[in-house]
Formats: structure tokens, sequence, C-alpha cells
């Protein structure tokens, strides 16, 4: 048996990573090798939750200790007429590395453990060559012309052009809290800020991830090329007038970008695509990762429900698997309920509905309920559940849900 996948992040390392750990022959098709992935820009900021760090424990690849290097809390801000801040904190901890060091440490142990690595550009009309290769085919990307191999599932993806205008960048010059965390902070009709602690190549550094609606005169303000002193002004008097809580720890004489290279900007347009189809004489192609649920970065779930999603693909695969419709069935049962609470759960923040902002003023004034609700970043099924309707959040802020996550 062998499978072969399409891609080269997080989804396509922990499955390839698992799947040698069963003894499954495997082979991982990127588009670049892991030394330029290693000198690019910065791809993204994001953060490992929890059960993505068990399983790296797991997989053997825990190359930084959350007792080292993570954080267990998070500070929410909520600005406009009627400001809120509030901490609340998690069980275990979270961790945040950059995936410029992240990616070619796993894809080494990748190698090592007896994976095969081969760098080239994947299009659909390579896909029956390789159906010919493997009894099974898992594309872990959803870039270029593989973006539109597995069908939009339209009730599940409302928007059709990106709900932000992202710039995430790596700043020296921030003064971390006296209990590490991250900022989660809302600037109602204007976006949100994720300050997050991160692992780089300078060292820990603080990420920001600017969220802006289009068409706002904030989003407006980070246009300028990063690195100048117009962008670091504009960055500067963008966190004064939105988000004072983080601005309250800027040092503006160090204040800056680590490097020209360490700035990412664009948007993503969310989206929740079919899980499989046949390629052809019953090899089928399942789709992982961004090939298959898309979610902007606001809620910091995008790379935790990869290797989730990841994990329940390995938990099905074997020497006794029968990799047909059946299987690409069952496990699309089996991962639903995490990829579409957080694909729920991240579009609903991404329009600022008022419940969400009923539930953290609720939540402010009883820490038990807040450590919950932050818990549940674990959890994006658990957290819908509290979120999906009013008579959810009623229940939740009323007492109805008090225990913590496991």
């Amino acid at each position: 048996m062998s499978i072969g996948i399409v891609g080269g992040g997080i989804a396509a390392l922990h499955l390839g990573l698992a799947l040698r750990a069963a003894e499954v022959e495997v082979t991982l098709y990127g588009e670049r090798d892991y030394d330029q992935v290693a000198a690019a820009s910065l791809l993204n900021t994001v953060v490992h939750h929890s059960p993505t760090l068990a399983r790296e424990r797991q997989l053997g690849v825990a190359h930084w200790s959350a007792r080292k290097y993570g954080y267990a809390r998070h500070y929410h801000s909520l600005g406009g007429a009627d400001p809120l801040r509030f901490a609340a904190d998690f069980t275990n901890p979270s961790c945040a590395v950059d995936h410029r060091l992240y990616l070619p440490a796993l894809a080494a142990d990748f190698v090592e453990r007896g994976g095969e690595i081969r760098i080239r550009g994947i299009g659909p009309h390579d896909l029956s060559a390789l159906a010919a290769l493997h009894d099974l085919i898992v594309i872990a990307s959803g870039r270029g012309s593989l973006s539109g191999l597995f069908e939009r599932r339209a009730r599940l993806s409302p928007f059709d052009r990106p709900q932000r205008r992202i710039c995430a960048g790596l700043y020296h010059g921030i003064a971390r809290p006296e209990v590490d965390g991250v900022g989660i902070g809302i600037a109602p009709g204007v976006g949100e800020l994720l300050e997050i602690p991160l692992v780089s190549r300078h060292g820990r550094v603080t990420a920001l991830l600017f969220e802006h609606l289009p068409g706002t005169d904030a989003a407006a303000l980070l246009d300028q090329p990063g690195g100048t002193a117009e962008f670091t002004r504009a960055i500067s008097d963008t966190l004064r007038t939105y988000h004072p809580a983080t601005f309250e720890r800027v040092d503006e004489s160090e204040f800056q970008l680590t490097d020209t290279r360490d700035i990412l900007r664009g948007g993503v347009i969310p989206a929740v695509r079919r899980d499989y189809f046949e390629i052809e004489d019953g090899v089928y192609a399942l789709a992982l990762g961004d090939a298959h649920v898309v979610v902007d970065p606001v809620m910091g779930q995008g790379a935790n429900i990869a290797a989730y999603s990841a994990a329940v693909v390995a938990d099905h695969c074997g020497p006794d698997a029968v990799y047909d419709e059946l299987f690409c069935r069952t496990v699309a049962r089996a991962r639903e309920a995490v990829l579409l609470g957080a694909s729920e759960w991240t579009n609903l923040a991404l329009q600022q509905h008022p419940r969400i902002e009923r539930v953290l003023r609720a939540i402010s004034h009883d820490p038990s309920l807040a450590n919950t609700f932050t818990d549940n970043f674990d959890h994006p099924d658990r957290q819908w559940e509290v979120l999906a309707t009013d008579r959810r959040a009623d229940r939740f802020i009323h007492g109805g849900v008090r225990a913590r996550s496991s």
C-alpha cells in the first residue's frame, strides 16, 4: 500500500509522519524545497493549541517545548463606546513557532523516518499519473490550479471575497505582559488584532496580526512598504487608536519590524469544500488542510484543524485499510464536527456578530466561564455549540455549560 500527499504544510507533514509511524509507504509532493521555505517571507503567525502540541509529542516532533516557549492565557479587549478588558486561562498551554523553522524541522524528521519528498509542481493533469503510483492521493494544498478541484459547499461557504485585509508581521519593542499570553483585540466596525508571543529565528518576538475590514481607514494605513518609517508610524498609530491594550507596552524607540521578510499581507476567502472525488479506476483524491477547509486566521484555528484532520485520516489508514469511497465517507464523517465548528465560529467572528460581544461581556464577570470559553479554542466544535444560536449562548452565560475542557 502506498499513499501520495500533495502539499508541504502542516497537514501534509503531520499525515506523512503518522503514516510512517504506521509503516505505510508515503511520498510527499511539494512545490518548493524546505531550504526555500526557511528563507522565504513570513508564511503565517499561527498558534498551535494544546491538542496539536499533544499530537506533536505523539509523533516525536515536539522540538519546542510548551513549558519553555508556550503560554496559557488570553487577554481579551473590546473597543468602542463601552470598552472592556479581561483575561482568561487555558488548562493546557499553547505555543507559536515560526513555520519557517517548524516545517523544515518536521520535513527532516519525515525523511529520516523513511518518507520520500519529491519537489515538483502538481496540477490536475498530473493526478492520473499519481493514481497509477499510489492507492490513495491526499491533496493538502489549496493553491493555484489545485484550488478548484474540490467543489465548494455553498451553504457552508457564504463569502465570495476576503472579509479582512490582513497584515501580519514580527516586531521588536513590545514588552510582554507579566503573565505571557495572546492578546485578542476587537475594534467594532474596524477589525481585530491578535498579539502573539512567537519563536522565530530572532528568538522570541511579538507577532501582530491585523485583521481590518476592507475599505476602512485603518486598512489603508498599512499599505506602505514594510520596514519603512512611514509603515512603523502607521502601525504605531493604529495600535494607539484601536488597540491601546497593546500600545501601552510599545517602546516607540525600539519598535520596529524584525526584518523586511517578516511581513505578510493579503486576504483569505473562507470556504468548505467536498471531501473527496474519484480520480479514475477506483483511486480517490481526499481533501486535507486548505484544500478542504479554509478559515480566516482571526480565531487562530487553521493550522490546528489541519493537524486534527491529518490525525483523523491517519487513524483510518494502515495495512488493512481499503482506500475506496467508503473509506473517504468514513473519514469525512469522523472529522466533520470539528472542522465545521471551526469554520462556522470563525465566520461568525468575521461578522462581528453581536452574540459574540454579548458572551464576552457576560464571561468577563465570571472567571469560570471565561476559562471555559478560552479552553474552547482547543475545541472549536464545543465553541460553536456555545455560539451557534442565541439560545445556546444564553444557556452558556447562565451556567448551563461550566465544565473545563479536558
